[in-house]
């Protein structure tokens, strides 16, 4: 058994780490409410956006062909895919970032022509260690996701896809469900999908004129289209990050009270018996002395 100092050494090295954990967990808490905040405030325009492409489409439905052509006419092997990871810049999130690198890493190794485009440094240093390709000027960070950064994604992707640098185009992410549950999730942004695209409004487009056409308006309403489901992505992504942080920071902070609590009996345990040594130390010179009286 260790001895009392031992025991009070360990027990205070728990209480600060805990004291760590407890700060994380409410940090944690305090970010994931104004990002939830953060995207409830943006789902309307981004909403907008879907209801007014999908009003075009319903009055032109030819219209961007160019964003919903799949390009069959590549062969499988030869189209070329491009992936946005969407990883934290931290650990210490439970299986937050390796749900999300399986996902990204299956992907990468299954396919020849692959291009990976990642946010948050986990990710980055994971597959450069890995040394599996991935575009390196693509820098962006985890921390405070916000609509400017989504539109500079959705800028860059969707150039590449128009000049034929990409045949498709991916986002990997984690979808917050609910306060205890969140998935790692694949979805496809380029080409898009026509039954996606859809409104419950009535269409009043019909009274409306297109400068300079239509064709010329759809182009510039999609990289915001895009750009909203990204930031919808990079926001929910920020949300299971910290939601998984807190989680795990409390499930450490309850470990170490568990933890705590066994060292203290232990700790009484060993005081206890060092005083009954002292007891029985002192009692056998007080009768060791009585006998050399005697």
């Amino acid at each position: 058994m260790a001895n009392s100092r031992e025991i009070q050494a360990r027990m205070k090295s728990i209480k600060d780490t805990m004291k760590i954990t407890s700060a994380m967990c409410m940090i944690s808490s305090s970010k994931l409410q104004k990002a939830r905040r953060d995207l409830k405030n943006t789902e309307p325009y981004f909403y907008a956006i879907q209801d007014s492409l999908a009003k075009i489409l319903d009055l032109s439905p030819d219209t961007g062909n160019e964003f919903f052509s799949s390009r069959e006419s590549i062969p499988a092997s030869e189209r070329k895919k491009g992936y946005i990871v969407v990883t934290a810049d931290k650990g210490m999130a439970g299986a937050y970032n390796h749900n999300v690198i399986k996902i990204a890493e299956n992907e990468a190794l299954s396919e020849n022509k692959t291009e990976l485009f990642i946010i948050g440094q986990v990710g980055r240093r994971y597959f450069e260690k890995k040394n599996i390709p991935v575009d390196t000027d693509f820098q962006y960070t985890a921390q405070n996701p916000n609509m400017n950064r989504a539109r500079i994604i959705s800028e860059r992707i969707v150039e590449l896809f128009k000049t034929g640098e990409l045949d498709e185009v991916h986002i990997i992410f984690t979808r917050m469900i609910n306060s205890v549950t969140f998935n790692a999730e694949i979805k496809q942004l380029l080409p898009l999908k026509r039954n996606r695209i859809t409104t419950g409004k009535e269409n009043n487009y019909q009274q409306f004129f297109f400068e300079p056409d239509i064709d010329t308006v759809f182009g510039h309403i999609v990289p915001n289209y895009i750009a909203g489901y990204i930031y919808g992505a990079l926001v929910e992504s920020y949300c299971a990050e910290h939601n998984a942080r807190m989680m795990a920071m409390q499930t450490a902070t309850d470990a170490a009270k568990e933890m705590l609590r066994n060292l203290g009996i232990e700790y009484n345990r060993a005081r206890q018996a060092a005083i009954t040594q002292e007891i029985t130390e002192v009692i056998a010179g007080a009768k060791a002395q009585k006998n050399k009286t005697d």
